[in-house]
């Protein structure tokens, strides 16, 4: 579970979370030199990112179907290795279709040292507790995008965001691959027999594809990661437009409080789930998710916090028990593909969020406000696509 923790924390942390510090100078350098049109800005930048995530969903459905063949300390260290490239070439790209091409390799990474797989390997080790469990470990997201921004953002300014980066790239080669040379292992014999338990629990890939909740569970995660998207890789420009106007440090400040807040969210949240069930703290989450966006209205710099801290919270125990539900709904015996695919759809529909986000915010001529009323739209969508979950698992429970 601790190695799954530091995987996600470094993971997540150098391709999603920890990269808005970047967004700034590199935007800058990339229109001084012509090689993006300062039309096109926002769009190239919400592009980088799109392409993030929507690899990350192809490769997270790739990996789990090779999880099932393959053991995953293997696939954790392919991941390493794509992260580590794709970082290095993201420092040294001059032109958007290098950064594109960079972003693609990280995206990749995700498939097999991101969510999914970290979700299997933990799921595989706990019966009893897994919600706590996976609050723990999906901890880990939060962990890299608030500590990413606050070492890279130092970096940037004294030695520029190209050398920031390749400096960050070391985490990869240097704590993450040894990590997972050394310490990660599935079941031994010893737990043989909870560990097949667990394997042939659950229904097939194709059997949940044609029930309702599955797709009621992937439209409320495809809605959720809009604002989600849109909060963790956009909100820093907009607080950074003329209308909030916060300067580059407190901005990154704001995007590591908001990884900060959504820690005690995932924990809480998984903790939760243990005790009342995590269809309930699905909806509440989701409800906090929703109100907190309301926010966004009527944005200014001394309501940013006011947003922030239950979006956050709200972000985080959604995040989590969205990972719990498609094993809880769905068994384990073809986890990694079915939890794959809601990560494939969860990632279409950030994808769409960002490119509305930065659309509409170049259509504006940079100003994100208009944009941002999308995150309230999404959000709203997320909480009735919840309550459909719940009713859709009742329905269910009494059946059987």
């Amino acid at each position: 579970m601790a190695v799954a923790t530091v995987s996600l924390a470094v993971s997540n942390g150098l391709s999603i979370g920890g990269l808005p510090p970047f967004y700034k100078p590199m935007r800058e350098e990339f229109v001084a030199s012509g090689a993006v049109a300062a039309a096109h800005a926002e769009t190239f930048i919400a592009n980088s990112a799109n392409i993030t995530f929507l690899v990350s969903g192809v490769f997270s459905l790739l990996g789990g179907w090779l999880a099932l063949r393959f053991p995953l300390k293997n696939l954790m260290i392919a991941g390493c290795v794509l992260l580590g490239c794709g970082l290095v070439l993201h420092s040294q790209g001059e032109t958007a279709n290098v950064i594109y091409l960079a972003r693609t390799l990280m995206g990749a990474s995700l498939g097999f040292i991101g969510v999914a797989p970290c979700v299997v390997l933990v799921s595989r080790w706990f019966e009893e507790g897994r919600g706590t469990a996976l609050g723990i470990t999906l901890v880990g997201t939060s962990l890299g995008g608030t500590l990413i921004p606050l070492i890279a953002s130092p970096l940037i300014a004294h030695y520029g965001w190209r050398t920031a980066m390749l400096s960050l790239s070391s985490l990869v080669w240097f704590i993450l691959l040894p990590a997972i040379l050394l310490f990660v292992r599935e079941p031994s014999d010893r737990t043989a027999e909870t560990a097949g338990k667990a394997a042939i629990d659950g229904v097939s890939w194709a059997h949940a594809l044609r029930t309702p909740i599955f797709w009621a569970l992937a439209a409320c995660s495809a809605l959720i990661f809009y604002p989600i998207f849109a909060t963790s890789q956009q909100f820093v420009l907009y607080l950074q437009t003329p209308k909030i106007g916060v300067s580059a440090e407190t901005a990154a400040f704001a995007q590591s409080a908001l990884f900060a807040i959504s820690i005690g969210g995932k924990f809480l949240a998984g903790f939760a789930s243990d005790k009342l069930g995590p269809v309930r703290v699905m909806m509440f989450c989701a409800a906090l998710l929703f109100a907190a966006s309301l926010v966004l209205l009527n944005l200014t710099a001394s309501t940013a916090l006011v947003f922030l801290l239950p979006f956050a919270l709200g972000y985080g125990g959604t995040f989590v028990i969205i990972q719990r539900l498609a094993s809880d709904l769905f068994g384990r015996a073809d986890a990694g593909r079915i939890l794959g695919t809601i990560t494939l759809i969860e990632v279409i529909g950030a994808a769409i969020g960002g490119k509305i986000t930065g659309y509409l915010a170049d259509l504006y001529g940079g100003d994100y406000t208009v944009a941002f009323y999308g995150v309230t739209i999404a959000a709203a969508g997320a909480f009735l696509a919840a309550v459909v979950v719940a009713i859709l698992s009742r329905k269910d429970k009494a059946r059987t």
